[in-house]
This record gives C-alpha cells, structure tokens and sequence, in this order.
C-alpha cells in the first residue's frame, strides 16, 4: 500500500476536489505510479483530519476521471492514465471550420487557449457533463441548481465576496442581466451614470431602455468622486454603471482607496452601483469588489466570458441586500427562463475540477506576453493599457483620425473600434481601442503590431495605398 499524505492546501478546490487533484498532480509528477494502492479511506481521513465522506467522495471523483479504480475488499489503485487518456477521451477531434471560423472581432476577446492539456481538460469536461445530458436539456429553476451555486461561490470568493447563497443567480450572461437590472431600476427617460468613455454595451442597454445616460468627468484612477456627487445633487440618477477593474476600452483600474470614496457618495446619496466585473478574475491580485464595500448598495455582475470563454454565456450575478431578489428573479426569468443548465454543468465543473483556473493562468500569461510585443511595437507613452490587459487604448496624432486610421488597418486581422462606440457625452476622442486576444496568433499579432506602428509614424499621406 502507498504511504500517500496529500497536502490539500495544494489546491483551492472543495476538499474533495482536492483529493482528486493531488492524485492527477503526483500521478504526472510520478510520486504515484499505475498499480498503487492509494490509503483506506478511513484512514486517509483521520490522517487529513476531515470526514470519511470527504474522502469517499474524491476518490468517487478520482474514479470519475479515470484516475483510479476501487474494487470491493482489495480497495482504491492508480490506474495511470491521465490527460487525454482518461476515461477513453477522444483528444484528435478536429474542428469543424465552419465553427472555427466565427468570431467577432469588435469584441474584447481574450486570447484563445492553445496549449493542448488544457484544451484536452475542456473537452473531458464536456465528455463528463454529457452523461447527464438528458436532464441537462429540461427547464429548470431559474438562477442554477445547489451544486452550481456553490460552483459560483467558490468562484467569487476567490474575488472576496461571500454572499448568502440566495443573492447569489447563474445568469446568461452580462447584457441580459444588465438589460434585467436598468429595467428595475430607471425608467424610460431617468438619469444613469457612468464614466464619460465606458463599455460599448452600457451605451446600447441606455438606448435600448431609452434612459439619459450621464458621463462622468474621469482621472487615470476612474469617476472623480466629486465629480459624481456633483451628477448626484444636480441630476438625481437612478443608478451608476461602473466597469472598475481593466476597465474597457481604457484598461484602467479603479484602486481600492477610489473605490471607497465612490461608495461613500453613492451612500450619501443613495444611488445603487451597477458593478460590470468582467475583468475582475484576471488580475492575481486586484482591489475587492465594490461589491465587498457596499454590499448594500451593489449589484455585481462576474461575468465568465473574459476569464474562462465568451461561448458559455453566463455571468456570476450577487444581488444587493434587501428586497431586490424576487423583482430581479421575475426580470430575468421574464426575458430570458434561465441559463443554459448545459453551459452551466460544464462551467461548474471546470470551476470544481481546476480546469477554470488553468484556463485563467494561461489567460494571464498570455495577455502578459501579448503586452510585451506591443511594448516592442509602440512608444512609451503612445498607448494606455495594462500589463495584462486584452486591450490597448490607443490616442491618434499627426493627421490621423479615428477612420482613417481604421479603414487603413481593417485587414490587419485583429479588432480595432473607434472611440465613437465608447463616448457618452461631448465629442469622441481622436483614439482607437485595438484587441490583441482572440484566434490571432503571436507571429500575426507581432506583424499586425508592426504594420500599425509603422504607419503611425507619419501622416496619414504617408501611408496611403490608394491613388
């Protein structure tokens, strides 16, 4: 028998997760090899100070993705297989190029997973929520089942926020919880603010709902709280929109010490916060949510879309304390029943098995490496962004304007949006905001990067094709 100790502050994951975990981890690292004989489970327990339920369950969850095999009277043994062995999954699927194909550049993707073992993950996820596909396609409650709940959880605790499980709905998606939210809160006419160069899809929603859409003055750290109360005396708005963390298009981050202030206005004034968390999950180590700071005040929106994929449609939605809950639930289940109870299987488990945060490291690390060639490409100075941001913001000198300087890229491959789809009040900055994630390769994206700076380093007569 194998004198196996796992440490379980090895992973984030639930406890029995862990369990499952720490068995693939020492597998591949070879500290487990096929044909050992993994603890009793009871003895595993008293040795890990936790319940013998725990342990059967990870080893439950072990056997699930072929990691081990238990057998009555002989007890639990490697089996060895691991990654795209596992459970007889297929990993030379090819893609449909029809599907491959589809994508939309004037998007904020974030860059697509390429590296194979996490792409093999995904996909025994999928093989794994399969086998409950029949029940997977009946409607069901609106907001998720238990186990999703506690996936979604886990997931935002990792941001700091710890909300009682009933403020806590799977929704699908960002836009139709914010189109459900401005429904609640304003109606056809009435003041929201946000700041003055904000998320595309906010300017849509206000147009959608026909609301008066208010920008607010704006430093390198966010809304001037002074600012803001001013808009609150002068206007009475019905809410305050924010995308505060890797903020699109201009990648700023609002710090904690701002955020505090914010929330004091919006107390003051008793203005709800609209908190668009999309980029929360990306930085290790980001300021907590404003969620965290005015829980009273705060709906907060974690979408999944920018730190595990765009494709699930889901967002992880915490509703204010008080009486929000059941006007939100019957605004959602209104527009749109539910999530898809198929995308949220699979979201849960990758969020349970680890698969979520591998997709987010390489996330990271590969907006990090994308950071690093427009550094190559551009001037300091030239362009606002992040170290790890999807996005750049870019201001326009020298003769170019925002059209010309899209028309004469628009076949580079990557996306780039004029700063008219981001301007709420006065005129539209001469600026783009370009995207570097998505299907693009580095070696497309670096001659992309290239082709760009280079024109930028004259006037727009320089660079022209057309005679």
């Amino acid at each position: 028998m194998k004198n196996w100790h796992p440490d379980l502050s090895r992973s984030a994951n639930p406890r029995y997760i862990a369990i499952a975990d720490l068995i693939e981890m020492d597998l591949r690292s070879g500290v487990l090899v096929a044909g050992d004989r993994l603890p009793p489970q009871r003895e595993l327990a008293k040795r890990l100070g936790v319940d013998f339920t725990t342990v059967a369950r990870g080893y439950v969850e072990a056997q699930k993705r072929g990691l081990v095999d238990s057998h009555v009277g002989r007890g639990t043994f490697v089996t060895g297989s691991t990654g795209a062995e596992r459970g007889g999954f297929v990993s030379d699927l090819t893609p449909d190029p029809r599907r491959a194909s589809a994508v939309d550049f004037s998007m904020n993707l974030p860059p697509d997973v390429t590296d194979p073992e996490i792409i093999a993950r995904m996909r025994e996820g999928m093989s794994a929520v399969a086998a409950n596909l029949v029940s997977l396609l009946r409607y069901q409650d609106f907001g998720g089942s238990g186990m999703d709940r506690e996936a979604a959880a886990v997931w935002l605790g990792r941001r700091g926020l710890t909300p009682p499980p009933e403020r806590i709905f799977i929704t699908p998606g960002a836009h139709p919880t914010l189109l459900a939210i401005f429904g609640l809160l304003a109606r056809p006419g009435d003041v929201v603010l946000s700041e003055n160069v904000t998320y595309a899809g906010m300017r849509s929603i206000a147009a959608q709902l026909r609301l008066n859409l208010v920008g607010l003055a704006m430093d390198e750290q966010g809304i001037l709280p002074d600012a803001f109360a001013a808009a609150c005396e002068k206007t009475r708005p019905k809410a305050l929109y924010l995308n505060p963390t890797l903020q699109n298009p201009l990648t700023l981050t609002i710090p904690e010490g701002r955020r505090r202030e914010i929330a004091a206005v919006a107390r003051r004034y008793q203005v709800p916060i609209v908190e668009d968390d999309a980029y929360g999950f990306i930085p290790s180590h980001g300021p907590q949510p404003i969620a965290a700071i005015a829980p009273d005040l705060t709906w907060h929106i974690g979408g999944l879309a920018k730190c595990i994929g765009a494709g699930l449609r889901l967002a992880c939605t915490v509703v204010p304390e008080g009486k929000a809950v059941w006007p939100f639930v019957s605004a959602m289940r209104t527009g749109n029943v539910m999530a898809s109870p198929v995308t949220m299987a699979l979201a849960t488990r990758w969020i349970e098995d680890g698969t979520a945060d591998a997709i987010l490291r390489f996330i990271r690390t590969e907006a990090a490496v994308r950071q690093s060639m427009v550094a190559s490409a551009f001037p300091a100075g030239s362009y606002q962004a992040d170290p790890i941001s999807f996005n750049i913001w870019l201001p326009l000198t020298d003769g170019w304007t925002r059209s010309t300087f899209s028309n004469h890229v628009r076949n580079s491959g990557i996306g780039v949006v004029a700063s008219d789809a981001f301007t709420v009040e006065g005129p539209a900055p001469e600026a783009v905001r370009i995207c570097l994630g998505g299907p693009i390769g580095r070696d497309r994206l670096k001659g992309a990067l290239d082709f760009m700076a280079h024109a930028l380093e004259g006037p727009p007569e320089m660079a022209a094709s057309v005679f």
